[in-house]
């Protein structure tokens, strides 16, 4: 699945807009907006609060970030020792 270039955001299939510079670079893009901001407002994705890569730049609100996975706990259960109960 190809990515916004803009956004990150994932483009379902047979959604979004293809664009092809002179040059012969490919842009996905998965709305007007995006498109528009890159293209004709030459906005960096970095700069843009809400694009992946500002939330990844500035380690801000959710991204999926490869590489980052929660270390792994013994499976080894822990048993409560009670003293002095009642009878």
């Amino acid at each position: 699945m190809p990515r916004c270039t803009f956004c990150g955001k994932e483009l379902t299939k047979g959604t979004g807009k293809l664009y092809i510079y002179a040059s012969g670079k490919v842009a996905n893009f998965c709305s007007n907006k995006c498109e528009k901001n890159l293209i004709q407002l030459k906005r960096k994705p970095v700069k843009t609060r809400w694009t992946e890569a500002f939330k990844k730049e500035n380690k801000k609100g959710s991204y999926k970030a490869e590489g980052t996975q929660k270390s792994e706990i013994s499976s080894t259960p822990k048993t409560k020792v009670l003293k002095g109960g009642s009878k």
